[in-house]
């Protein structure tokens, strides 16, 4: 008989386990994972960083985390830990900070972790988005680190839809940046002027989901369309990925955004996988662990809006066919990580969020 925090619930490969760790956290945003068992971090938007043991025991706050802007969507969003983890000890934060006018942006830091996981010392703020612009929606954010070390920050655009083709502000981009803040000298608008040297790619909304592709050391990341046209890109330097001159949604009203051209214009990329009808997406993972044979090679995504796990199968980089898992639970997904011993993890997104383990019962 399963124990009274472990779920079955239907897939089309056999049931999902669905076991739940911890069910307190206040509107968790995302996690990362501690090496050697010690368990992992979890943001709650609301400004804490607190560790979940692998018991699934949960700590208090972490002191030393910034001050945050913890106003409609903004707060402390995501944590991953340094490439260097097991030597400099620093973990990174992406959040909403506050500015002047009670305008807000995404700001991001490192600090070292105490070895008893208590403290977050010497945090110093590597990048801030400029100018800050948001009242409290469209922060992002999501915190990538490639092969080679490169930091990349997926950022929304503020609700400010023409920020995003802006050259000259960090709205609606993607930055790529060394591990301690600085503009790598290869970015593809370094030397421009009245370009922001950090950018990598632009166009983009409000992206929640990024993560490296195993197979291809790839960076791919997703971002919220209006109403409608969610979707995925793989992010390439110096790319216009559209918004809002390309959009396949519209506004909330129901009238057309007023920039939209169309759903493909030239001089812009298309999207690599879209959703006409929004999910509303955050949080993405690739799973290539051996645990679930089943998944291997499979692209996770959180829905919100849908409440469900949205898993994509793939030909190489296509996508070639969706299921949605976990709907019976009635959850907004908000994140989505492949842990080290081949489960999934995934955080739910409500003032009681939940921290999930996933499995395979194959048939």
């Amino acid at each position: 008989m399963a124990h009274a925090d472990v779920q079955l619930l239907p897939s089309e490969l056999g049931e999902v386990q669905v076991e739940t760790l911890v069910a307190d956290l206040s509107n968790p945003w995302s996690l990362a994972f501690l090496p050697d068992g010690q368990g992992m971090l979890v943001t709650e938007r609301s400004g804490n960083l607190r560790r979940v043991t692998a018991g699934g025991e949960l700590s208090a706050p972490i002191s030393g985390v910034p001050e945050v802007f913890a106003t409609g969507q903004g707060g402390l969003l995501d944590v991953v830990l340094s490439p260097n983890f097991s030597k400099d000890r620093l973990v990174y934060l992406s959040y909403a900070e506050e500015g002047e006018d009670q305008r807000a942006g995404t700001a991001v830091g490192r600090g070292e972790l105490s070895a008893d996981h208590r403290d977050l010392t010497n945090f110093q703020v590597i990048f801030r988005q400029q100018p800050k612009l948001s009242t409290g929606t469209h922060f992002g954010s999501r915190l990538v680190f490639d092969r080679d070390g490169y930091l990349f920050v997926a950022l929304g655009e503020n609700n400010q839809r023409p920020t995003s083709q802006d050259l000259a502000k960090l709205q609606g981009k993607i930055v790529r940046l060394h591990a301690d803040g600085r503009v790598p000298s290869d970015n593809p608008f370094v030397g421009q002027q009245g370009v922001r040297p950090e950018i990598w790619s632009y166009g983009h909304r409000n992206q929640q989901g990024a993560a490296l592709n195993p197979r291809t050391g790839a960076l791919w990341t997703h971002e919220h369309g209006p109403r409608g046209g969610d979707e995925i890109n793989i992010p390439l330097a110096g790319k216009n990925y559209g918004w809002p001159l390309a959009t396949h949604g519209i506004n909330y009203s129901m009238l057309a955004i007023p920039e939209a051209q169309g759903e493909v214009v030239e001089g812009t990329e298309a999207p690599h996988h879209v959703w006409e009808k929004s999910p509303a997406i955050s949080g993405m993972a690739f799973y290539d662990a051996t645990r679930i044979p089943q998944w291997q090679g499979n692209l996770f995504v959180g829905a919100l809006a849908g409440q469900a796990l949205i898993r994509l199968e793939l030909d190489g980089d296509r996508v070639k066919r969706e299921e949605r898992l976990l709907e019976d639970l009635d959850a907004r997904i908000r994140d989505v990580r492949q842990g080290p011993d081949g489960y999934l993890y995934v955080l739910t997104d409500s003032a009681k969020g939940q921290l999930l383990r996933l499995s395979l019962q194959a048939d």
